[in-house]
């Protein structure tokens, strides 16, 4: 493999600084190159770069990839109130498939002949990686170094240090992974299936008490303003997470079933997404009919779903996509959401899409555009297929 070129996804962790120092021994000419989908500060995107060339590799790339993140991933999830297993906002799964798009670009445009990454056998990010690279770049050869050689974080320590890398790598207890759409926190407690993260082991630690009270804009499901100043979408979810992160909100442990088949768990904070989320669906069910609420939520599952198992590029994502944008065009309104510490409620909200406004009646209290008559001759028909059923099979 001498002199052959290879791209390298690069985070500056223990694993991909093992494979950069490991692909070096195999003869390669390594390039590095590291993916923002909104995680990192551009102190943190120099120090990335910093630490790369320190160790030898031929290049370092920063791939800016979080407004396009946003606007072909992110407002669909917002569109559909995508939670998996009614928890988890796929704050990382989410990323991966534009990380993975962005580097197998990148991989094409310089020449690469190999793409390598630093995912080990045993999770989902080995799967949704090697399913985009074999889609879009299929004759550049993957090479995972952790994965294909079976290692345990001790063999990497220790191999590193026989290249004078001695970094404290055993202070990272918990594995952080931030990006736009939040933060995951894996540790040792997530490898159980009955102990809590310990509040030391989440980014954000809780700075406010008391409440506060916040206003979201949404034009056709896009969350566009807060508390009345116009903002694009990607500064909103900036703005907001560095609001109601203070108060510690969005913190859970999400408990699923990986792509491979094992049960995994989680945990994440995730404090714009959860608001969000909230807040959209609230003020869907007030804009938006019975029945597209129904089918709206089928759908968005799948595509939550799909999207989590690596499945980005499957042309009925593009289907979906339409169905749920066609389903925004009157949820638009202004959501009050009260901020406390550990907790959020949403208020209430205002719209002139408002289906409550209606004249035809108040629920429960006043029915102005029907009669005691028509309520009786509608509930006897209505009543008709489980009248005949159990009379014959009584």
């Amino acid at each position: 493999m001498s002199g052959k070129k290879v791209v390298l996804a690069f985070s500056g962790g223990l694993d991909t600084t093992y494979c950069a120092f490991y692909l070096k021994d195999q003869g390669l000419d390594v390039h590095t190159v590291i993916v923002n989908t909104g995680g990192f500060s551009e102190e943190e995107l120099k120090e990335t770069k910093k630490r790369a060339m320190s160790y030898g590799v031929d290049s370092h790339k920063c791939l800016e990839e979080t407004s396009n993140f946003y606007e072909k991933c992110l407002k669909y999830l917002i569109y559909g109130n995508v939670l998996k297993n009614n928890t988890y906002p796929l704050s990382v799964s989410a990323e991966r498939a534009f990380q993975a798009l962005a580097i197998a670009k990148y991989a094409k445009s310089v020449g690469a002949k190999y793409i390598a990454h630093g995912s080990t056998g045993a999770g989902n990010d080995q799967v949704r990686f090697d399913l985009i690279f074999q889609i879009i770049c299929p004759d550049i050869e993957i090479i995972t170094p952790i994965r294909d050689n079976k290692l345990s974080r001790q063999e990497e320590i220790d191999y590193l240090a026989t290249k004078g890398v001695n970094i404290s790598w055993e202070k990272a207890k918990y594995s952080i992974n931030k990006g736009l759409w939040g933060t995951s926190v894996g540790g040792d407690e997530t490898l159980t299936s009955n102990l809590g993260l310990p509040e030391s082991a989440f980014p954000s630690q809780v700075e406010k008490d008391g409440s506060e009270v916040v206003e979201l804009q949404f034009e056709k499901g896009e969350f566009v303003g807060l508390n009345g100043q116009k903002l694009d979408s990607v500064d909103a979810i900036f703005k907001l997470n560095d609001l109601a992160s203070k108060y510690g909100i969005g913190r859970d442990v999400h408990v699923g079933d990986t792509i491979i088949g094992i049960k995994g768990r989680v945990g994440f904070e995730a404090a714009a997404p959860v608001i969000i989320l909230k807040s959209h669906h609230t003020l869907e069910k007030h804009v938006l009919t019975k029945w597209q609420q129904h089918w709206k939520e089928q759908l968005a599952n799948w595509y939550g779903m799909l999207l989590h198992e690596g499945q980005f590029l499957d042309p009925v994502m593009r289907d979906i996509e339409v169905f749920l944008e066609n389903t925004q065009q009157n949820v638009t309104g202004t959501v009050t959401v009260k901020l406390a510490p550990y907790r959020f409620e949403v208020v209430g909200i205002t719209s002139d899409k408002d289906l409550m406004k209606s004249e035809f009646g108040q629920y429960g209290e006043m029915n102005n555009g029907w009669s005691g008559e028509d309520v009786k001759g509608f509930t006897k028909i209505l009543a008709n297929q489980s009248k005949i059923y159990n009379s014959i099979n009584s």
